[in-house]
């Protein structure tokens, strides 16, 4: 169970602020992060065991070949479950939540159903040389997400990149860590519509900043309770960590996400099964990722329309001096500079 109040609830943010401090993407170089107690603490979140199902993981396939970072082996290998299709069982489903203030669990609130409008005249503000373009109109109907051919029944469908022409790309914003309250300001300027994956543990009581971000039209999802990789871990406890995450924000935010991002962008077939059961639809992973320095790739050199970007919210002790609106500026800029513009990430999956 998570303290949630005193001295001991200090030891527990500190803790996660200093696991988290340098990202779940680490593109271009060692992974600081370790696997240690990842299950032992991990909050209880209210769900019936999976007794009755108990599959063996696959392989990690958050990372493309090669792209394992130095110091961390991938997970183990074992067999696949007998039936890869087959949704978990009735004992695995979590446990009704209470109604959203407002619609069905899955509905969006009017306010974030398209990206945010922006000041076309605040771009000087915050360092750039041209205001961020409105994307264009979302497509009528959403592309078909997932490798070419048959989509499999029951698991929802892991996408790094959207399918579109649009000279478009997505940018997701991940953990929770800093809250500065001009990235509000900043965010409200431009227009900025981005993706919030959030981490329960690095946020504690402070979900209302981000609710501040979610009111300007920026939808925040799963991203677990503690932050642990989840290839390897049983069912239960990849489970406990997505659906207890899950009631959070429903919770919070009277929605139920429907996007998740496993961490480190490391998951196993298990992961797909415990992420279905809590109600996920689709899993967002990236083809780009924002560093310190600028932009990493995880092929090319360069974006392509369609791209999702991962972010962090982070400050200057984990931006080398920079603050989180430094880090945003030269996103944008670096997003501008290569003829794209910043698309809602909801409007396509």
């Amino acid at each position: 169970m998570m303290i949630k109040t005193g001295f001991s609830r200090c030891l527990v943010l500190a803790a996660a602020t200093a696991i988290l401090a340098t990202g779940c993407g680490s593109i271009g170089g060692p992974d600081p992060y370790t696997k240690a107690g990842r299950a032992a603490d991990a909050p209880t979140a209210s769900f019936r065991p999976a007794s009755e199902w108990q599959p063996q993981s696959w392989p990690a396939s958050g990372r493309e070949p090669g792209q394992e970072p130095e110091g961390r082996p991938p997970a183990s290998s074992m067999p696949p479950p007998p039936d890869e299709g087959a949704p978990p069982p009735p004992g695995a489903v979590p446990e009704p939540g209470p109604p959203p203030a407002s619609g069905p669990p899955d509905s969006y609130p009017p306010q974030v159903r398209s990206a945010p409008m922006g000041d076309p005249e605040a771009y000087h503000r915050w360092g750039l040389d041209r205001p961020l373009e409105v994307p264009p109109p979302p497509p009528a109907s959403k592309p078909l997400l997932g490798p070419p051919g048959p989509q499999r029944a029951g698991v929802p469908p892991v996408v790094r990149r959207v399918p579109t022409d649009d000279r478009v790309v997505f940018v997701t914003i991940d953990d929770g860590i800093e809250k500065d309250p001009r990235f509000i300001e900043q965010a409200r300027d431009l227009g900025l519509p981005f993706t919030g994956f959030l981490t329960d543990n690095v946020i504690g009581d402070q979900y209302g900043y981000f609710d501040q971000l979610r009111q300007l039209g920026n939808p925040m999802e799963n991203h677990t309770l503690t932050h642990p990789s989840l290839a390897g871990l049983d069912y239960d406890a990849q489970a406990r960590e997505i659906c207890g995450q899950q009631e959070n924000l429903r919770n919070r935010f009277g929605r139920q996400p429907r996007l998740f991002r496993p961490p480190f962008g490391e998951y196993d077939e298990t992961t797909l099964h415990a992420a279905a059961s809590c109600g996920i639809e689709t899993v967002v992973l990236w083809r780009a990722e924002m560093e310190t320095y600028g932009l990493a790739y995880r092929s090319g050199g360069q974006l392509r329309p369609g791209d999702i970007i991962l972010a962090h919210f982070r400050g200057p002790e984990q931006l080398e001096g920079q603050s989180m609106t430094d880090m945003i500026t030269s996103l944008v800029r670096a997003i501008q500079e290569q003829g794209f513009t910043v698309g809602r990430l909801e409007d396509y999956v």
